[in-house]
C-alpha cells in the first residue's frame, strides 16, 4: 500500500517541504482524527485534569432561593422608639392635665393639699387616657420582641459555658428572667387599660404586681449576668450596660421604699403633700424602669431587625421568635 511505503524507519513518514511528516500533517488538518497534544510543561496542570478536579460550579443561586429583604431596621432605633414613646406621652399627659384639668388630677380621698399628680391620675382623665393607651399599645409590641431577643441572647451565652453547675443555674435563672419580663409587660398593659377611676381595686392590685415583677426582673437579670460573666464584663459596652443596670436597679429600690412610705402616710395619716411625694417617687420608679430597659441599646448596638424571604437557612436551631445570622 502507498501509505506503508511512505512510512520511514522511525514511523513518522516522509517529511514535507517544511520538515513535518506527512502523516502528522494530515492528522492535524483532518478534524475527524484525534489531535496530538503538546508536551506538558513541568508544574502546569492540563485543562482536562483541572476540570476533573475542580468541576464547574454555578455561583449564581437559584432566583427562588435568593434572600429577599423586605424591611431592615436598626435594633437600636427600635429600642429608642420603645423608650421615647411612653416617656414623651407621659410628659404630654402631665403638662396638659396639670394646666387644663388641675382639679381632677389633684383630687384624693383625703382632700389634702397636693401639687404633683400621680401617673394614674394624669393618664386616667380624658382625653389623656386615650393618648396614653395608644402609646402603650405601640410600646408593648417591641417590648415582647425584645424579651424574646434577650432570651435567645442569654441562651447563646449559656451554650458557651463548660461548667455543668453554672449551666444548670443559668438555665433556671433564664426561665425566671424571661417569665418575669412577660409578667411585667402584661401587668403594664393591664394597669394602663384598667384605670384607677374605672376600677380602683383591680388597678391597685395590678400596679403592685407590676412593681413586684419589675424589681424582681431587674434583680434576676443581674444575678444571671453574674453567672454568665463570673470574671466581669469582657467589653467596654458590656461594662457600661452592667453599671447602668445596677444604678437603675438601686434607684428603683430607693424610690420604691419612698413610694411605699409616703403612700402609707397618705392613706392612713392624710399628711399634706404626702401624695405629692408618693407621685414623685412613682415618676422616679417609672423613669428608672425605662432606663433599665434602655440598656438594650448597649447590649445590641449593631444588630438589625429584618423581615426577609428565604431566610430559613439562616435560622438558628434553638431560636424562638427572633434569630441572628451566622
Amino acid at each position: 500500500m502507498e501509505s506503508v511505503s511512505m512510512v520511514g524507519a522511525n514511523g513518522g513518514g516522509c517529511p514535507d517541504a517544511d520538515g513535518t511528516p506527512l502523516l502528522i500533517k494530515a492528522a492535524r488538518t483532518d478534524p475527524q482524527l484525534p489531535q496530538p497534544q503538546p508536551p506538558p510543561v513541568p508544574g502546569s496542570v492540563s485543562s482536562s485534569s483541572a476540570l476533573e478536579e475542580h468541576p464547574a460550579v454555578d455561583d449564581e443561586p437559584n432566583h427562588s432561593d435568593k434572600l429577599g429583604v423586605h424591611l431592615i431596621v436598626s435594633f437600636r432605633d427600635i429600642c429608642v422608639f420603645t423608650l421615647v414613646l411612653p416617656l414623651g406621652t407621659l410628659f404630654v399627659c402631665f403638662v396638659t392635665a396639670y394646666i387644663f384639668q388641675p382639679d381632677e388630677v389633684h383630687e384624693t380621698h383625703c382632700r389634702v393639699y397636693n401639687v404633683i399628680p400621680s401617673i394614674s391620675a394624669i393618664t386616667g382623665v380624658s382625653p389623656q387616657r386615650y393618648l396614653w393607651r395608644i402609646s402603650i399599645a405601640l410600646h408593648i409590641g417591641p417590648r415582647i420582641i425584645i424579651a424574646f431577643v434577650y432570651k435567645n441572647y442569654y441562651r447563646a451565652l449559656i451554650r458557651e459555658l463548660s461548667d455543668l453547675v453554672r449551666i444548670k443555674k443559668a438555665t433556671n435563672l433564664l426561665r425566671i428572667v424571661h417569665g418575669l419580663n412577660i409578667v411585667e409587660i402584661s401587668a403594664l398593659c393591664c394597669v394602663t387599660y384598667v384605670s384607677n377611676k374605672e376600677n380602683y381595686p383591680v388597678h391597685e392590685k395590678v400596679f403592685i404586681l407590676f412593681m413586684t415583677s419589675s424589681l424582681s426582673y431587674m434583680l434576676a437579670t443581674l444575678k444571671l449576668l453574674k453567672v454568665l460573666q463570673p470574671n466581669g464584663p469582657q467589653t467596654p459596652q458590656e461594662d457600661s450596660s452592667l453599671r447602668y443596670k445596677k444604678a437603675f436597679f438601686a434607684l428603683s429600690i430607693a424610690s420604691t421604699v419612698g413610694l411605699i412610705l409616703f403612700f402609707l402616710k397618705h392613706r392612713f395619716l392624710c399628711h399634706d403633700l404626702a401624695f405629692s411625694w408618693f407621685a414623685l417617687c412613682e415618676y422616679i420608679v417609672a423613669s428608672a424602669n425605662m432606663g433599665f430597659h434602655c440598656t438594650t441599646m448597649l447590649d445590641f448596638p449593631t444588630e438589625d431587625f429584618m423581615i426577609a424571604k428565604n431566610a430559613n437557612r439562616y435560622r438558628k436551631k434553638h431560636a424562638t421568635i427572633s434569630w441572628k445570622l451566622d
